[in-house]
């Protein structure tokens, strides 16, 4: 199979040409691929196949629903039962052998017989941690190299620091917990000395 648009894999993208260019170039930063480079960019373990976990990964259901593009937050819709509904759906289309996960040759025999990826109204998908997600879907759409951090005022930018101040106050409270000898919170009330 030759070279081609995200709009060869994903049928939703056919529907809104717009996208047809810029959604695989914003989320991958890469314009042209085949069947088999888009198979092995969303087999995130890299083992020849694409189990339930990365199926829904592939569709955005490992994230919180943090809207990092400003547009509403699918979190409403991230639904274990919709991730269900998701994971079925492909492997009905590509699952050819009923092992439960879909290898590469499925999906690019899929591909060239002319199946596409559904399109469920989840967006693009979100593969990488939260830094990458806020990098790819806000701050390179919306900010440069010269945003100040006085600048980054935006609803995901507060957001986004507010996660980033969590976890370094949780760092802080492990590690000073690592420096008491004994941490009595952490005895059963049972066998404290009253």
């Amino acid at each position: 199979m030759g070279n081609g648009t995200y709009a060869m894999f994903v049928g939703a993208i056919v529907m809104k040409p717009e996208l047809e260019s810029n959604m695989h170039t914003a989320e991958h930063h890469i314009s042209n691929f085949d069947a088999t480079t888009f198979f092995t960019m969303h087999d995130f373990d890299s083992d020849g196949y694409w189990e339930p976990s990365e199926i829904k990964r592939t569709y955005g259901f490992d994230n919180d629903g943090t809207p990092y593009d400003g547009k509403a937050s699918n979190k409403d819709k991230l639904t274990p039962e919709k991730a269900n509904q998701v994971t079925n759906d492909v492997l009905t289309l590509y699952d050819t052998d009923d092992d439960v996960r879909i290898s590469k040759d499925e999906f690019t025999t899929g591909i060239a017989a002319g199946k596409r990826l559904p399109d469920f109204g989840l967006g693009p998908g979100h593969h990488g941690d939260d830094e990458y997600e806020y990098e790819i879907h806000h701050f390179e759409m919306f900010h440069d190299e010269n945003t100040s951090e006085e600048d980054l005022t935006h609803p995901e930018d507060v957001e986004h620091f507010r996660k980033h101040d969590e976890r370094e106050r949780a760092e802080m409270q492990q590690e000073h917990m690592d420096t008491i000898p004994v941490v009595e919170a952490n005895i059963p009330a049972k066998f404290r000395r009253a």
